[in-house]
């Protein structure tokens, strides 16, 4: 009896697990060889998933976001409170998933960098979870001050504490 895969399933999890040999290995020194071999599958199989590298890190930063608007869904309290967890979900990857971005982004111009659809995805997940904490008129500008303290946070070797990060201020 033929084996029933149910290809959708099967691509998810072949993207989760993806998106972790990206963060640590970065985008530029993996090949889709070396992907089909860390997944357990053919390198044809892969191809029938995902065409190109391009598709597969696409789908590995839809699995990454989807994951991490999960635990800020579950996540309840007040503004501060909210804020101080999706700073805890941040931080325990930032600084693996900023230097894939940066190897991923190396070499595109702002216009490129604009129309990538990884990029467009992993803003947007960024900006939803923010937003429902925060509202829309103040998002982007807490987005930016997380962002920023969490990289100031990795900069200093993890000096920056959640308290610290999700202090909530006004922005136009």
């Amino acid at each position: 009896m033929p084996k029933i895969v149910n290809h959708e399933e099967r691509r998810q999890a072949l993207a989760a697990r993806a998106a972790e040999y990206f963060s640590q290995h970065g985008y530029g020194a993996v090949g889709m060889r070396a992907m089909a071999t860390h997944l357990g599958v053919s390198k044809s199989a892969l191809y029938h998933y995902f065409p190109t590298k391009e598709t597969l890190f696409l789908a590995a930063t839809e699995a990454m976001m989807a994951r991490e608007i999960e635990i800020q869904v579950a996540t309840e309290g007040n503004e501060a409170e909210q804020l101080r967890a999706l700073v805890v979900a941040m931080k325990a990857d930032f600084g693996a998933e900023m230097a894939l971005v940066f190897d991923y982004l190396r070499g595109k111009s702002a216009e490129q960098v604009r129309q990538d659809q990884a990029m467009r995805t992993a803003l947007q997940a960024y900006d939803d979870m923010v937003t429902a904490i925060v509202g829309e008129t103040r998002a982007r500008g807490v987005l930016a001050q997380l962002m920023g303290a969490l990289l100031l946070d990795i900069m200093s070797g993890g000096e920056i504490t959640a308290e610290q990060v999700a202090v909530p201020v006004e922005c136009a």
